[in-house]
């Protein structure tokens, strides 16, 4: 059987009861981190699991998969996931691959981004469709995630802004040798600077640098930071390491307001 365990937001203490009792009886454990990362070393879920864990890369994950879900069939196998399984469709296309070779598939599922965002005061209930932002490279600017705020603000609903996560990701100007790029995060600096650009370019008014929005670090963690503000403000305002997200508001509900 394969096990997608997700393990929480911030360290190796918040994997739940059951994702720990389910990793116990694995006989391998992996750890994908490419999509989100926690705030602790490998070795530390290494003491709280008791067995060694495998870091799994973005190949591994969505190309390299089939090894693994060839020894779910006959052992237990975890997949381990930051945040919560479902928090992103590599893994939604995981348990597909496993289903379509036969494989079972079980999910524990744990708090994620998409939940835990409520720790900003703004309800859950009252969030449209959440946007991610890539870095812009020279050449590669994608701004799909416009239209998608724009469409919110119309009907008055909250954005949640996740941002790019480069880790492990090949450096092709390394002349055929097989070199990786240091792992990049983006800030919320990083993130309005884009935004900013995108509705210089587009003019459509859907957000200004004189808009009220809230930046986040770090959520779930003991020292999770959040900052309201302008974007001009949040364009310098100091959040620390990562992880970061922010959240553009729609029109507030007045327990929103408080």
């Amino acid at each position: 059987m394969l096990y997608l365990i997700g393990l929480g937001l911030s360290d190796e203490k918040d994997i739940t009861l059951r994702g720990l009792e389910a990793i116990k009886k694995c006989s391998k454990v992996y750890l994908e981190r490419y999509t989100s990362i926690l705030m602790c070393d490998t070795s530390k879920l290494e003491e709280v699991y008791g067995k060694p864990v495998e870091v799994a890369t973005r190949e591994d994950v969505e190309e390299g998969i089939d090894k693994v879900l060839e020894d779910a069939k006959d052992a237990d196998i975890a997949m381990c996931i930051v945040g919560d399984p479902f928090g992103a469709t590599t893994h939604s296309d995981l348990m597909q691959r496993a289903s379509d070779t036969g494989v079972k598939v079980k999910v524990i599922h744990n708090a994620s981004v998409m939940n835990a965002i409520g720790a900003l005061g703004l309800q859950l209930y009252r969030y449209g469709e959440a946007v991610s932002i890539c870095f812009f490279t020279d050449t590669w600017r994608p701004d799909s995630w416009y239209d998608k705020i724009k469409k919110n603000r119309q009907i008055g609903l909250h954005t949640l802004v996740l941002m790019d996560i480069r880790v492990k990701e090949r450096d092709w100007s390394a002349m055929g040798k097989l070199k990786y790029e240091p792992p990049r995060y983006m800030s919320v600096n990083t993130c309005v600077e884009q935004l900013l650009e995108v509705e210089a370019n587009k003019q459509e008014g859907v957000y200004s640098k004189d808009m009220l929005c809230v930046g986040v670090s770090r959520l779930g963690s003991d020292d999770q930071q959040i900052i309201s503000g302008t974007l001009e403000e949040l364009l310098t305002a100091d959040f620390g390491p990562p992880l970061h997200s922010m959240v553009i508001p729609g029109e507030l509900h007045p327990c929103e307001e408080a």
